[in-house]
């Protein structure tokens, strides 16, 4: 588990082992291409990282950020507190210089007006022309941290490519020169230590791993309506289309694109879906049509602030009611709140096998923080993974039942061409064989056997994470995104000599009391942490169990949940 480095001044012999750098500046300066090809070189370098994106709704202007934290150690939360500020125009030390530590650096043209300590005037002008600043900027900072710059410039080279061997050539030009001005003028008191364990590993983001997980589930249409955050992965299927066998398709809208799913899926093609709150709301209606012809759909829905357009490009953990009652009617689901990277690869991959054995619409709830969170990740062990498969190998002896009553709900499922039969659906309530009916009696068998599929479903929900002390005198209980900000955080607490321990939720439906109703019980003190108003999985823990957990720390100004951010309400 990662802690927090004590913050104390470095003289320039000594290197860190953990650091926080935000780079700064408007839409279209470039600070997105520094950002990725530093984080990749560090990875590359045998780092850890967390990456926080924090961006404005426009094409150019506006202010965003970048933030690395890197660590030699384990890196599993951001943080708040800057060690160095790169700063691509001046709201950007404006706006973030009152979170630079009293050891930290702010790298900013030397044009700039701004005077002060802890200033690294770069003549930005001198290095480069201005459309390479960027790049320029990306060798200081590099040279700052101590990178081995033949990783640096082959991570340069592979995120461009070589296709323009001139633009190539002052890529590779410009990225020494900003080293070179940086050793000559420049200080090692941010040098990184160096990585003596190097594990191979992969640059990767939530959406990322979202996409590749339903691809290794056997993934064949993807259909979506672009909206923010969901929208990459999206990008990172059609990139994989071809080479996997794999249909991506944007739909005119958001009804489309669920009607789409449930379409493929009801022929046998394994489907996804992908949209954030406001387009969730155009699906529900499909939700239901999903539970009630019993076809397997995958959704996802990334969370951002809301209501309505709210803030679109921030982050948030708001939607979990939403989620857990979307669509009219009375049927079972499951919902996956990833907490890292590989979760979301792993809980990808779950969905789709609940979706295909028990037959319905099952739910991943992820949020912009994580979507957009790049990490450095190990290769996924992928040899003992196999796809879901569609349907049944033998057909049915006649009469074929689509909707057979039985034990555990689950009834035959045959593919339309695929058998002698004739394979019936209606999204009306229906007999057996899938023909309309209003006979009230086959009415209330029906409910009763789309209901039984939720025990089964129940019966493999995920027990939530539990870290620390045994006997804790304080839980703190979280779900979704927030697991490392509150681990950390737990951890920072424990340092001290508090007996701190934390229970994670990566699954929030169903849940099963059995499981984690002991830890709420012995704890002296339980508090809820999550991103939103109103303390949306504590409501839900008390409806289902009846522990009322009294104290909460609630993020929603749209920014993720750190450990700065929970110690503060704790005052700890």
């Amino acid at each position: 588990m990662s802690r927090e480095e004590p913050m104390k001044n470095h003289s320039d012999n000594k290197t860190r082992r953990m650091l926080n750098i935000l780079i700064g500046g408007e839409a279209g300066q470039g600070l997105v291409t520094v950002g990725q090809i530093l984080a990749k070189a560090l990875v590359r370098g045998g780092y850890s990282i967390v990456v926080t994106q924090s961006y404005q709704s426009r094409i150019r202007g506006g202010h965003n950020t970048f933030a690395i934290r890197v660590g030699v150690d384990e890196v599993i939360a951001p943080r708040e507190s800057v060690d160095l500020l790169v700063a691509l125009d001046r709201d950007t030390v404006t706006l973030h210089s009152k979170d630079l530590l009293p050891d930290g650096l702010v790298v900013l043209d030397g044009a700039s007006e701004i005077d002060g300590d802890s200033l690294l005037k770069v003549p930005f002008k001198e290095l480069a022309q201005e459309r390479f600043s960027n790049i320029a900027a990306l060798g200081v900072v590099s040279s700052l941290l101590g990178l081995d710059q033949g990783t640096m410039a082959g991570t340069l080279d592979d995120f461009f490519g070589k296709k323009d061997a001139t633009l190539a050539a002052e890529n590779d030009r410009v990225l020494a020169a900003g080293v070179g001005w940086t050793t000559r003028h420049g200080t090692s008191s941010h040098k990184l230590s160096a990585v003596s364990d190097h594990h191979k590993r992969l640059m990767m983001n939530g959406n990322e791993a979202i996409a590749f997980g339903a691809l290794s589930a056997g993934l064949r249409l993807y259909s979506f309506y672009p909206m923010t955050p969901s929208t990459s992965i999206g990008l990172a299927l059609a990139g994989q289309a071809k080479r996997m066998g794999l249909i991506v398709e944007q739909a005119e809208d958001e009804i489309a694109a669920i009607n789409m799913a449930i379409g493929a899926s009801f022929a046998g093609a394994p489907s996804m879906v992908a949209t954030s709150g406001g387009g969730f709301a155009l699906m529900v209606e499909g939700v239901s049509l999903a539970a009630m012809t019993e076809t397997p759909v995958v959704v996802v829905v990334a969370q951002r602030p809301a209501p309505a357009t709210g803030l679109p490009t921030r982050t948030e953990q708001a939607d979990l009611e939403f989620v857990l009652h979307a669509g009219h009617g009375e049927f079972p689901r499951a919902i996956f709140t990833p907490g890292s990277v590989e979760e979301c690869f792993h809980l990808t991959r779950k969905a789709f096998e609940l979706a295909e054995r028990y037959q319905g619409p099952m739910f991943l709830l992820t949020d912009q923080f994580l979507a957009d969170s790049y990490r450095a990740v190990r290769p996924f062990e992928l040899e003992d993974l196999t796809p879901v498969r569609a349907g049944k190998d033998v057909a049915e002896s006649p009469p074929y039942q689509r909707f057979a009553i039985t034990e555990s709900g689950i009834s035959p499922r045959l593919l339309p061409g695929m058998a002698e039969h004739l394979v019936v659906a209606d999204s009306d309530e229906h007999t057996q064989d899938g023909h309309i009916t209003e006979d009230l009696s086959m009415r209330r068998q029906m409910v009763e056997k789309r209901l039984r599929k939720g025990e089964g479903i129940r019966a493999e929900a995920m027990p939530p994470d539990v870290v620390g002390d045994p006997n804790p005198g304080l839980l703190l209980v979280s779900w979704g995104s927030s697991k490392g900000a509150v681990q950390e955080a737990a951890s920072l607490m424990e340092s001290k000599g508090e007996r701190v321990a934390t229970l994670h939720f990566s699954q929030v439906w169903p849940l099963v009391p059995d499981q984690f109703m002991s830890h709420l019980e012995s704890a002296r003190q339980v508090v809820s942490v999550e991103g939103n108003a109103s303390g949306q999985l504590t409501r839900l823990i008390r409806r289902e169990t009846g522990f009322d957990i009294k104290k909460k720390v609630l993020r929603y100004d749209g920014l993720p949940v750190t450990p700065e951010s929970i110690l503060g309400e704790l005052n700890r």
